[in-house]
């Protein structure tokens, strides 16, 4: 692996691409981009997450007038029923959220820009999750003991929630907000061009 043969910027304020990038012993920085997050109307799910995940590596690198760097920029979306569900913004919508994932298969997607100088390169994995059939004592002492105010869905995979999973079909890190593979195939590819 050469991937620190390279310096790169993750333009993200998301602890958890931080500490995936980490885990991969990827050596970077972060800018923490501001962007627009409103879907735009009739905008689709996969366009929505291909437009943010480029803003914010386009914010980061004019801003920042950044050269000869890859920024990393990179967004993730809950899908249930072609409905995106964003991050809770109370207790009763998290409660909500997760009534409606209840015995559903949802879709999570990511979108990840990555751009050096002139050249961009954006690709998306899309990852189907099976949740049982949640019961309201469950649903109740998991808002209760768990932090779901920042969770896209009200969840995270790798916590307490992780119970709730029957099976997924798909990338388990792009669940839990950046798939790793597709990254690192994408960084592949860059260096080939």
């Amino acid at each position: 692996m050469e991937l620190n043969k390279r310096r790169f910027v993750l333009a993200s304020s998301s602890p958890r691409r931080k500490q995936l990038l980490e885990m991969i012993g990827l050596k970077f920085r972060i800018l923490i981009p501001e962007v627009d997050e409103k879907i735009l109307e009739n905008e689709s799910a996969l366009d929505f997450v291909k437009r943010i995940s480029i803003e914010k590596g386009s914010y980061v690198k004019d801003k920042y007038k950044i050269k000869d760097e890859i920024i990393i920029s990179s967004d993730t979306i809950v899908l249930i029923k072609n409905k995106i569900i964003g991050k809770p913004d109370s207790k009763e919508h998290a409660y909500q959220m997760l009534k409606q994932l209840s015995g559903n298969v949802h879709q999570v997607i990511s979108g990840i820009s990555l751009m050096i100088n002139d050249y961009g390169y954006y690709e998306k994995s899309i990852t189907d999750v099976f949740f049982k059939e949640l019961n309201e004592e469950e649903i109740v002492y998991y808002l209760n003991n768990e932090d779901y105010t920042d969770k896209a869905g009200a969840y995270a995979i790798q916590g307490l929630a992780s119970v709730f999973i029957k099976k997924i079909n798909g990338c388990f890190f792009n669940v839990m907000g950046f798939p790793l593979n597709l990254f690192y195939e994408m960084v592949n590819k860059i260096k080939i061009k």
